[in-house]
């Protein structure tokens, strides 16, 4: 066991920086947009996240690299104390890049020396939430970088070989589900958040879900419906969000000589009509779905089907609001922070992207987002 931690921890945190590596200099303190954090401040932050949970509680007078970082790289914790608006992190030019890295490096040391030593079972379980919270920050570093370099006036490629949204289906086939009572929630011994926990029963009617996502020109045929312009198709709140951003496409969609493109991390390419949709919000994803007269399924249909689904391109939306399952507890102390208090106002969505990192996907994986977001990997799965 301990083998295998050190070399996880490892290796998780080397992917971190093996995705940086494209990243020019000027890159890594942009912040966009409120909901979009610089680079920098991810690499920071998921050090902390170490450096607070792990080594401050359990090495002996350790020595913490920089007494500002806590107010500097705390997310959301308000247990840690105070820290700086979600709005202020592109304003930060101090400390440099050079300062993470190092700050990174410096962890990483102190870690791999705790590793050697440890044998509570506790501490390791924290370990692996640590893990997993880094791999949740390397997809945010995905879309966040998409979004700042798909905001560049000149659409500057972050790796030619690295389109991300090319993938199409593969099965046009439709599963069948009949009534019952299903259990839903995490059953394994393996790592799972708590909001997936508190395994539970359901019952469901027969239903029927798509085998396949919607592709880019599905979704362009029901825009060249004018269903942007149709309000019958919309719920009243993103009616409302349709007009006051004047949207008429997905995100990344731009007309160039009367032909749709969209940006990608491989640069501005012409719309693949058979590729899979992405970068669409839970307003647009409902929409669609009662545009072709069918619906988004549940996030419990979603689970008893995905033993016969084909998933992981896209984070797929689901229509559960995001709420606790029965039993639900909130641990003591910061951890309890993680997810419980975020249950208000989103949207779940199920599976896992193509950002998604490594060996961090399962069914029963909650993912959620407010519902006008889309800068994530998200697609559509229709259901009836």
């Amino acid at each position: 066991m301990k083998i295998d931690i050190i070399k996880k921890y490892n290796d998780v945190r080397t992917a971190t920086i093996d995705f940086c590596s494209h990243l020019h200099i000027e890159d890594f303190s942009i912040q966009v947009v409120q909901f979009a954090s610089p680079a920098k401040w991810h690499l920071a932050h998921t050090t902390w996240f170490f450096e607070t949970f792990i080594l401050k509680n359990y090495v002996k007078d350790y020595r913490e690299f920089d007494a500002d970082f806590n107010f500097l790289f705390n997310s959301y914790y308000n247990s840690f104390g105070d820290r700086i608006l979600q709005t202020n992190r592109g304003n930060m030019s101090r400390p440099s890049i050079d300062n993470v890295f190092a700050y990174r490096t410096y962890v990483d040391s102190k870690m791999n020396d705790f590793l050697e030593r440890i044998t509570d079972e506790e501490v390791i379980d924290l370990v692996i939430l640590g893990l997993n919270h880094e791999q949740q920050h390397q997809e945010l570093l995905i879309t966040d970088v998409k979004y700042m370099l798909g905001h560049n006036p000149i659409f500057p490629e972050y790796h030619k070989d690295f389109n991300l949204i090319k993938d199409r289906n593969t099965t046009t086939n439709t599963v069948k589900i009949q009534s019952g009572v299903y259990q839903i929630g995490h059953q394994a011994d393996s790592f799972c958040y708590d909001n997936e926990l508190g395994v539970h029963k359901v019952y469901v009617d027969d239903f029927e879900v798509n085998n396949h996502l919607v592709t880019n020109g599905d979704y362009l045929e029901f825009m060249e419906s004018g269903a942007y312009s149709d309000f019958n198709l919309w719920l009243d709140e993103g009616w409302s969000w349709v007009n006051k951003n004047e949207i008429k496409a997905p995100i990344y969609w731009h007309q160039v000589d009367g032909e749709w493109h969209y940006y990608t991390l491989a640069g501005l390419q012409k719309v693949d009509n058979d590729a899979i949709l992405s970068h669409i919000n839970f307003f647009e994803a409902n929409a669609f779905a009662a545009w072709k007269g069918m619906r988004l399924p549940t996030e419990f249909e979603w689970e008893i089907a995905s033993k016969e689904l084909h998933w992981g391109k896209r984070w797929e939306w689901t229509n559960s609001a995001y709420l606790p399952y029965p039993n639900f507890e909130t641990a003591n102390g910061a951890v309890g922070e993680y997810n419980g208090k975020f249950m208000s106002n989103k949207m779940v969505l199920r599976g896992a992207s193509v950002a998604t990192s490594k060996n961090h996907s399962r069914a029963t994986y909650r993912n959620f987002f407010n519902p006008t977001e889309r800068w994530q990997f998200t697609g559509i799965r229709l259901a009836k």
